[in-house]
Formats: C-alpha cells, sequence, structure tokens
C-alpha cells in the first residue's frame, strides 16, 4: 500500500502553541519568526523553477511560493521523517503531455492489429447500447475468430467505430453508444471502456504498445496528424517543458509527486516514465488480471468492489483514489475530502474529471485552460486565491467568447444533470470570463 501523510506549518505551528504558557509561547513565536526570515533570506538557495521557461501571469510565482512554504527551505520541514514529505498530484493527459496519451495508444493499436476480437460487444461495457453492439458486430465482422487480432489496419470501417464509441460515445451513423444508469461523478463508460477495449492482453503486452505508442508520438512533428480509419487524429505528442521543469524542481524540494490518470494504468505508467515518474506513483485505472490476462472488470475505490467500470480515477473518483492509494484513507472515507495534513500540496489538471483533487490541493490548484466548464469556474473564481490558471503550453486554446456557465449548468451533477457550481460555502460562482488563452485569440 501507498502511504503518505502531510503535516502543514499551520496545522504544526497551532499544534505547538496549544502546548506552551503565555510566555514560552511568545518566545516560540519570535523564535519562529526569526526561523521564517532567515528561511526567506536563503530562498535563493532553495531549488527554482527555471526563469527560462514562460508562464502564464503569476503562476510559476504562485508555484514557487507553495515548494517554498512545504519544501525542504521550509522551517517546518520534517521530511525526512517517514511519512512527512509534501505530496503534488497531476492528471496526466493534456496536464504533464500535449495530446491525449490513451488515445495514442489506442491508434497505434488500431494501426497495427492489436485490438482483440470479443465474443460479445455487449459483454464489453455493462452500458453499451445494442445500436453500439451491432454497430460495432457490422463493421468488424464475424469472421476472425474470438481473442484473435481484428485487421483494424485494413479494415476502416471497424477502425471508425471503435473510435467513435470510445471518442464520442456514438456510432458512426450518430446512434448513442452508452446508455443506462451511473454515477456522472464517479465514471464515464467510454473512458472505461479504453482498458475493456486491451482485455486479453498481458499487462506486459499493453505497456509494450503504450511504449511504442509514445515513442512514435514523441518522434512525430509538433502539428502532425495521422488518418485512422477515416478519422484525422493528432499523430504527435510532448511532454511539456514547464512541467517536466516543475517535476524535477519538486522532487529536489522533497515533495512526493504522483501522477492519477482516467486512463489505463499500465499506459499511463510507461508513458510517466518519460519523466522519471515510477510505477509506485503512477495511479490510473487498473484492470483486474485474471490468469495473467486484462479483463473487462476494474479494481474498485473507497469500499468499492471490482466492478465493470462504475468507479475509476474520474472527478470524485480521483480524490478516492489519491486518499487511498497515497494516504492510506481506507472504505467510504476515502469519498471525503480530508483535514488539511491528509491532502496534497499542489494538484494540477485540465478537464473537470480533476476538479475535485486539485480543489482539494492546500497550496497551488494549477489548471491548463481547456475549456471545460466547471474547473474553469472554479479556477477563475479563485475562491482561496492560490488558483493558477495557465494556456496550454503547446498549441493553447484562443479565447472561449461566451462565458462560462458557472451559476446555472457548469456542475455535473452524480446523476448527470447539470446545475450551478457552487463554492465550499454554498455560494454559487457566478458566470467567469475566459482571461487566460492563446496569444492569437
Amino acid at each position: 500500500m501507498r502511504s503518505r501523510s502531510v503535516l502543514t506549518a499551520v496545522t504544526m505551528a497551532a499544534a505547538l502553541t496549544a502546548t506552551l504558557t503565555p510566555a514560552s509561547a511568545q518566545a516560540a513565536n519570535v523564535q519562529a519568526a526569526g526561523a521564517q526570515a532567515g528561511a526567506s533570506k536563503g530562498r535563493h538557495h532553495c531549488p527554482r523553477l527555471s526563469a527560462k521557461l514562460k508562464w502564464y501571469g503569476a503562476n510559476r510565482a504562485k508555484l514557487q511560493r507553495t515548494i517554498d512554504e512545504r519544501g525542504k527551505c521550509s522551517s517546518h520541514w520534517r521530511g525526512d521523517e517517514r511519512g512527512h514529505r509534501p505530496v503534488a498530484a497531476f492528471d496526466w493527459d493534456n496536464t504533464i503531455v500535449k495530446n491525449d496519451a490513451t488515445d495514442a495508444t489506442i491508434a497505434w493499436a488500431l494501426k497495427h492489429d492489436k485490438i482483440l476480437r470479443p465474443k460479445d460487444w455487449a459483454a464489453t461495457s455493462k452500458w453499451l447500447t445494442p445500436a453500439a453492439d451491432r454497430a460495432l458486430t457490422e463493421a468488424c465482422g464475424t469472421d476472425v475468430p474470438v481473442g484473435h487480432p481484428l485487421p483494424t489496419s485494413s479494415d476502416a470501417a471497424c477502425a471508425d467505430e471503435i473510435l467513435q464509441v470510445r471518442g464520442e460515445a456514438e456510432t458512426m451513423s450518430g446512434e448513442q453508444a452508452f446508455a443506462g444508469k451511473w454515477n456522472h461523478r464517479r465514471t464515464v463508460p467510454e473512458y472505461a471502456w479504453v482498458p475493456q477495449l486491451f482485455a486479453g492482453h498481458t499487462v506486459k503486452e499493453l505497456r509494450a504498445y503504450a511504449r511504442a505508442a509514445r515513442d512514435e508520438a514523441l518522434a512525430a512533428p509538433i502539428g502532425s496528424e495521422q488518418k485512422v480509419g477515416t478519422h484525422t487524429v493528432p499523430a504527435y505528442s510532448r511532454y511539456y517543458e514547464q512541467q517536466k521543469d516543475l517535476l524535477r524542481t519538486l522532487e529536489k524540494a522533497g515533495f512526493d509527486v504522483y501522477i492519477v490518470s482516467a486512463g489505463s494504468e499500465p499506459v499511463a505508467e510507461e508513458w510517466a516514465a518519460g519523466v522519471g515518474i515510477d510505477r509506485e506513483h503512477t495511479l490510473a485505472i487498473r484492470s483486474v488480471v485474471k490468469h495473467g490476462r486484462i479483463t473487462t472488470y476494474t479494481e474498485g475505490c473507497g469500499g468499492m468492489p471490482p466492478s465493470r467500470g462504475e468507479m475509476i480515477p474520474y472527478i470524485e473518483g480521483k480524490r478516492c483514489v489519491v486518499n487511498q492509494e497515497i494516504f492510506g484513507i481506507k472504505g467510504a472515507r476515502a469519498w471525503q475530502k480530508q483535514d488539511w495534513r491528509h491532502r496534497i500540496a499542489i494538484g494540477g489538471g485540465d478537464a473537470d474529471t480533476d476538479v475535485t483533487f486539485v480543489g482539494d490541493a492546500t497550496g497551488t490548484h494549477l489548471v491548463l485552460n481547456r475549456n471545460k466548464p466547471e474547473i474553469m469556474c472554479r479556477g477563475y473564481d479563485d475562491a482561496d486565491g492560490r488558483w493558477a490558471v495557465n494556456p496550454m503550453f503547446i498549441e493553447p486554446l484562443p479565447r472561449k467568447k461566451e462565458p462560462y456557465p458557472c451559476a446555472t449548468g457548469g456542475f455535473t451533477s452524480p446523476d448527470g444533470s447539470l446545475g450551478p457550481v457552487r463554492r465550499s460555502d454554498g455560494s454559487i460562482v457566478p458566470d467567469q470570463k475566459d482571461t487566460a488563452y492563446g496569444e492569437k485569440a
């Protein structure tokens, strides 16, 4: 089990003062102030984010402030004691890398005939509609024996249906691909379907596909595209230089750095290795493996048993995974927001799937702008003054012309309905204008 705890300067100072007499408390405060002043004077010796890499506005300073407050430079540093290192956690796709590593891996697999024919497409997801089952069956055929590779490199119709169901949650004819009931803050069927697509493979095989896809995407020119079936999809990916620098700086400053992804875990592990994040620190959708083969079942969290995708690291699911796997919090409590010392110091993401765990951070909430409503509403509202909204570092989006509908439809409820985004005190976040966007607006 992966277990960490974080003690903050505020928590420790409060605990210390509570145990002292007024006179000794005053002396302790003077001593602490002196130590803090000494730390401030020595800040130039702390690990620093590169001044050569461009960040938007004051975002570099906000991140550096948290590094200085929580890292080895802090007078309250206790990271040398077991379990007391501050934690930083980041989403992967479009947060640390440009473009989606999971989609790149699927594209590579389709181009190299690595998807195995299931006995029944409907069995790949509990929410797959009869229309999607028919479309996939008709497009991919039944000539290939069950468990053997589908010829998706040459069969454009089959590749198209798989990509359309994964990417748009619909068939090529526009029919709904998934239906039924699920908790919209714990899973989304087209995300859960990705590791289910690789059922029948070994984890080792899927890692090899992910490595091949990663190497190919990193070698492709920025902006390049490729044809898979008749779909045009990105051909390239890049690790963001600013994020690589941030991860390195955090590790030098004593932080425990994690990746928390809504992609398949073997895929995320191989891509994360490219920036020095090991498997122990990479958390994603964890498939149940039986007889050495990936199944269509995924591991649960927060007291939930293995299921067919009813819980993945998605919105509240990411909080659960962080609480359970990093801080060792078990059962239903893992779904709840924790006390200060059992929360991450820095969180980073780009989409609503990240909004809860990024919002739980006690130091800096880093958001890359991809125009996703809830996380942008919270980022621009900046309720605690520690949100840092940044345009994407490569091919940033232009300004969103209409304000984000925070007051009416920015929040997705568990039943899928839309409502207002609310602050922790229950007040409604007003609609927010887009202000951190690409220069070519």
